[in-house]
């Protein structure tokens, strides 16, 4: 393999129904940061049908090129499908890095891609680099449970790849005059490379929040002592218009479900207001909250570790504290 003839950095642009999420936008922020200082150029890869705005939209949000492969095939996210289509483009484009979020489908199709390409997946990263000297790209994830970072660089590989979990990075701001190249093309696929086929797609049964994209967060955990807590705890959350989470102490115990849990091993957060009761702070839920616009923690233990990374450190019952808090908080609203 000839290092040097990889050049450029890749973003797998996630769309659902046609419209594009979340962390592909983010990935863009990140993959412009990692291009330029590469000196090479983005590009967003876009699989679907038809959904040509989107294509303008990857370009306003930073990227400078935009592969787009449409087909009915690829309407509906399926691994064989997608993984066959990036694959070849790889091989015939050579992108020096892959970034993909770490959603349902992007854990489902990286592995894969990786696999078929003969490289290596650096899986769930929370901060992504460039050596200076060596110009590889630094992904670093926790290890050992989020007990210490380890950064890794795929060396002798290339595409370098990785997913990165949403809510970790910020996306840029969206630029309508930006202009960029758009490729579309119709991919050579059949239904016979694809194994499985959707045959109805079924909504929740239930609404569930997105807490990743919530601005006033009030999170319990151990310290509630109860799922009784989180009665408590969504008061305060209701009257701030926000929404209620949990560490994964509180999701292990089974007080709330895991789609609201934050950390290492939930999602990562970025509220302007972040409202600590009960949680010890362990590294593993600071990763997933640290970077919260202001962060108030109540707790009984004054040397529990989230309260020196607190803006506002209340120490006592949150019981007292919470209600409290609604109450003073509901006269100012009237």
């Amino acid at each position: 393999m000839n290092i040097a003839e990889y050049k450029g950095v890749w973003v797998f642009a996630e769309q659902k129904e046609g419209k594009l999420q979340k962390v592909s936008l983010e990935l863009l922020g990140k993959g412009r940061e990692l291009a330029d200082k590469l000196g090479s150029e983005l590009s967003a890869i876009l699989l679907g049908s038809d959904i040509d705005d989107i294509a303008n939209e990857l370009v306003a949000y930073g990227a400078d090129k935009v592969i787009y492969a449409d087909s009915p095939l690829l309407k509906n996210f399926n691994t064989d499908g997608y993984t066959k289509i990036i694959c070849e483009l790889a091989t015939e484009e050579k992108p020096e890095a892959i970034l993909v979020g770490a959603s349902y489908m992007g854990r489902d199709l990286a592995p894969r891609i990786a696999a078929r390409l003969s490289t290596g997946l650096t899986a769930d990263c929370t901060a992504l680099d460039v050596d200076e000297e060596t110009k590889h790209l630094q992904m670093t994830r926790p290890a050992f449970g989020g007990n210490l970072m380890a950064t890794i660089e795929c060396a002798n590989h290339r595409p370098q790849m990785t997913t990165v979990r949403p809510g970790v990075f910020e996306k840029l701001a969206k630029d309508n005059t930006r202009t960029g190249k758009i490729k579309k093309f119709t991919p050579e696929i059949a239904e016979t490379d694809i194994r499985t086929q959707t045959l109805e797609i079924v909504k929740a049964l239930k609404e569930v929040t997105d807490i990743s994209e919530a601005k006033i967060i009030v999170s319990g955990g151990r310290g509630l002592g109860s799922k009784e807590g989180f009665d408590v705890l969504r008061n305060l959350a209701d009257t701030l218009g926000g929404v209620i989470a949990g560490s994964r102490a509180a999701i292990d115990n089974g007080w709330l479900e895991k789609e609201y849990q934050v950390g290492q091993t939930g999602k990562t957060v970025r509220p302007n207001v972040y409202i600590a009761c009960g949680i010890s702070g362990a590294i593993q839920h600071l990763a997933g909250m640290q970077d919260s616009d202001y962060i108030i923690a109540i707790n009984k233990d004054q040397d529990a570790p989230i309260m020196k990374v607190a803006d506002l450190a209340i120490v006592g019952d949150y019981k007292k504290i919470v209600p409290e808090l609604a109450t003073q908080i509901k006269e100012l609203q009237n």
